[in-house]
């Protein structure tokens, strides 16, 4: 790379360990140069130091509050990797506010993975992200969560250089240094954002109220509310600037109060709330708890009505006591909510489960349903309740008239 190009290159931060991985630390960084980038090499490495390195394990300890000599006297590899996890998050923001970077690249076995997926977990949404590893063919989930991170298998075992290990180490090299290069932080969000969460048994709605929303001019993302799509959608109203969230899809609150396959935990639906983003409650698929194969939805929920969706999901019908509990849980959430929140229920069924076309459908359950969330919302957030079922045109402009109302202080968003 020449003086002029290092001058306007992007920089990516490449975070490997020198101690245990220094011959594969320098075959990288070569090929990150040679693919036009600048080079910003995080060692992480608590053995020993051997230099070279942009953020030197002194560097990365510091940043945790404390010395390497310290952190190695801690004698516990658990420990050690907290620590330097720690700081390794902290020095590397530290550095990207001096010298924004434009991508990251790390290369690790478990614990160098833990220690990268850590790390770009803190990193935002569109900055490129990419972890070699021995776990990529693997549960990847600890090391991706929520974010945009890409895993690249790493075939061999990270221990020196082989002909495979040079291609696959090369190519994440130049993927990275090309997702960099391509890569603007500054692109200004040019759409009020809206998000959306659903599931497959009430996509006829919510493709309706997007279309309309797009129509608008809003950008509008949504989320399959199945175990990771509503954290995701919790992340995002944490990590961007949202217009309105519609919450249209209660199956992982529903799943995390009744012990069902998609509870994605506690906290599930609170960010946006505690952010001040309106938001808009609605009770999609409130109709049925996510179980597993047929045998075991009939041993977990004895007596009830269960939908086989397919040899390893089935559907089993909520009551008007489960239904409580879900309105209990929404209320507490909304009631320190720091933005407007509206809530809007359908009397005439939940999901296509919930239909004359469905296998589960109760009419006994909506009408009581809504009478009860009228009780137990607290006095500042109003509860609509829609003469229709939830994939009626009906219900669905009423979700549209109320986003539109809410998105009035957003007129790039409101034809």
């Amino acid at each position: 790379m020449t003086q002029s190009q290092g001058a306007t290159a992007p920089s990516v931060l490449l975070v490997i360990t020198q101690d245990t991985k220094e011959e594969e630390a320098r075959f990288t960084r070569a090929a990150l140069e040679a693919a036009g980038v600048r080079v910003v090499h995080l060692d992480p490495s608590v053995r020993r130091t051997l230099g070279g390195a942009e953020i030197a394990p002194e560097d990365v300890a510091a940043a945790a509050g404390m010395t390497i000599a310290e952190v190695r006297a801690l004698g516990h590899e658990g420990k050690c990797q907290a620590a330097m996890i720690k700081g390794a998050i902290a020095a590397a923001h530290a550095w990207d506010a001096r010298e924004p970077i434009s991508g990251i690249l790390a290369i690790g076995g478990s614990m160098g993975s833990a220690l990268a997926g850590a790390l770009m977990q803190t990193f935002p949404y569109g900055l490129p992200k990419l972890i070699v590893s021995t776990m990529a063919s693997g549960f990847t989930k600890p090391y991706m969560g929520i974010k945009d991170i890409a895993m690249m298998n790493a075939v061999t075992d990270i221990s020196g250089l082989n002909t495979i290990s040079r291609d696959v180490f090369g190519n994440a090299a130049r993927a990275v240094a090309g997702m960099a290069r391509g890569y603007d932080r500054n692109a200004p969000a040019e759409k009020p954002l809206v998000l959306i969460t659903t599931l497959g048994t009430t996509e006829a709605s919510v493709r309706r109220i997007r279309e309309a929303l797009e129509r608008d001019g809003c950008e509008v993302m949504v989320f399959h509310s199945s175990g990771a799509g509503g954290p995701t959608l919790d992340g995002l109203a944490q990590a961007k600037d949202v217009a309105l969230v519609l919450d249209l899809s209660q199956t992982e609150i529903l799943d995390h109060l009744m012990g069902g396959l998609a509870d994605s935990g506690p906290d599930r639906g609170k960010a946006a709330l505690a952010r001040g983003i309106p938001t808009i409650l609605a009770p999609g698929n409130a109709d049925f708890i996510i179980a597993g194969p047929i045998d075991a939805a009939r041993a977990q929920f004895p007596g009830r009505r269960y939908h086989e969706h397919n040899p390893q999901l089935t559907a089993v019908r909520t009551t008007i006591e489960d239904l409580r509990k879900l309105a209990d849980h929404l209320a507490a959430n909304v009631r320190d909510a720091q933005g407007p929140v509206r809530v809007i229920t359908p009397l005439h069924g939940f999901s296509n489960h919930d239909s004359p076309a469905g296998h589960i459908m109760d009419r006994s359950v909506p009408g009581p349903f809504a009478q009860y969330l009228r009780e137990v919302m607290p006095p500042h957030v109003p509860v609509t309740a829609v003469d229709a079922h939830f994939n009626d045109e009906a219900f669905s402009d009423a979700v549209i008239a109320t986003a539109r109302a809410l998105l009035a202080d957003a007129p790039a968003c409101v034809a």
